[in-house]
């Protein structure tokens, strides 16, 4: 797809642009919700990144009521009933695609690290193992990735400690010497999630909310260009079959 990095810059730039304009909304309600919790309440934020991840499987043949952004998004699971995805592809009774969209903004970074993480690794062992069990039809593999875009702050730069009471934690997460960053931490995350077969493809962006907005990706193999190549190659390995 031509001017994919730009395309990309543009629905990050609309994610922080939304995230401003819903939390100015209410609080010219007077509905101020707790810390940033306001930006969050308000509606979809990752319109422009729903609509890019589209456009690359329209190009590489997929029919546009194959792909699902807003309604239609649950699949069944094995530890649950169903979960909801951010991005679905479902063609000839076949699951082809699912993908999560997260975002990590300050100024908590602890607890909601340890949930973001969590929730990754959750989501994809639940909808693997309903795979396996036949809760998604007799059909190839679905492609599964996940995209996190984590504010660029000090905050996700500094060392953050580990606690060892009993055992060393693995040593990964002590790159140079010293404790892991949020940043660093979300960068093993996302190589292990692809490496231990979680899904197959995944991305970190770091992002300002600045406008212009600047975007960095701490694992530059696991890009956004990367992510988006691995989704046009599968719907077109599909399109081929079909």
């Amino acid at each position: 797809m031509p001017d994919l990095d730009q395309r990309f810059v543009a629905a990050v730039q609309s994610f922080w642009d939304a995230r401003s304009r819903q939390a100015q909304e209410q609080a010219e309600r007077g509905t101020i919700d707790a810390g940033t919790r306001g930006a969050v309440t308000g509606g979809t934020q990752m319109g422009a990144l729903e609509v890019l991840i589209t456009d690359i499987l329209l190009d590489a043949g997929l029919n546009r009521p194959h792909v699902h952004t807003r309604t239609a998004l649950e699949l069944p699971g094995y530890y649950r009933p169903e979960k909801q995805w951010d991005l679905l592809v479902v063609a000839d009774d076949r699951l082809v695609i699912a993908i999560e969209l997260k975002s990590h903004v300050g100024p908590s970074f602890g607890n909601n690290y340890n949930n973001r993480t969590e929730e990754a690794i959750g989501n994809a062992e639940d909808l693997w193992t309903a795979y396996r069990e036949g809760r998604l039809g007799k059909t190839p593999p679905p492609f599964l990735g996940w995209l996190m875009i984590l504010e660029d702050c000090p905050a996700v730069h500094r060392p953050i400690r580990a606690v060892e009471p009993y055992f060393k934690i693995d040593p990964v997460f002590l790159p140079g010497g010293q404790y892991a960053s949020y940043a660093q931490r979300y960068a093993i995350l996302c190589e292990r999630l692809v490496l231990e077969r979680k899904y197959d493809a995944a991305c970190v962006a770091l992002t300002t909310p600045a406008r212009p907005t600047a975007i960095t990706f701490p694992v530059r193999h696991f890009d956004f260009t990367q992510f988006a190549f691995a989704i046009d190659a599968h719907a077109r390995r599909f399109t081929a079959r079909a």
